[in-house]
């Protein structure tokens, strides 16, 4: 199975689409699967090992993507790795474009600076290609997030819960 461990609890990969892959991801500890493949729908595979997923599919079309993928796909993120224990995949069919844009929306709604989280992605995962629209995308999407959060709280929230502070490997 293709996955490379971005921190400690999230790591970005390539499809799962079989029985055996899926067998893999469970044996290395995974507990939510951020499905970002359009192609195909982990959720039937996933069922027998009880893995939570969020099939979140678009197609890899260098196009611009809407908020809203973005938001489901951090929110569900964000909910997993609340939980002590829990480690999520985030994929693709190939892990270059889609899983890793969505590991970079991920990384920075949790506060990591988005030139940061670019480097160690790109660094941990070298076939790992941002596309300027989908950069442009999560940034729109930061944008959006952030005036949210401010209006609501009347500032940016900082990480409170030490569940959600990553380990970062290979830094």
């Amino acid at each position: 199975m293709d996955l490379t461990w971005i921190t400690d609890r999230v790591a970005v990969g390539g499809g799962i689409e079989t029985d055996e892959n899926m067998r893999c991801v469970v044996a290395a500890g995974i507990t939510h699967i951020l499905d970002m493949q359009i192609e195909f729908d982990d959720r039937p595979l996933a069922r027998p090992y009880k893995l939570k997923v969020l099939w979140n599919g678009t197609y890899n079309d260098f196009q611009p993507k809407p908020p809203e993928l973005f938001e489901r796909g951090v929110e569900f993120a964000l909910a997993a790795l609340r939980k002590r224990n829990a480690k999520l995949l985030i994929h693709c069919t190939l892990g270059m474009h889609r899983a890793p844009t969505m590991a970079l929306a991920v990384l920075c709604a949790m506060g990591w600076p988005l030139e940061v989280a670019m480097q160690v992605i790109q660094k941990c995962r070298p076939v790992v290609y941002f596309a300027d629209a989908y950069v442009e995308s999560v940034q729109a999407f930061l944008a959006q997030r952030q005036e949210s959060l401010s209006s609501s709280s009347g500032s940016y929230p900082q990480l409170q819960d030490p569940a959600l502070a990553p380990t970062v490997l290979n830094p």
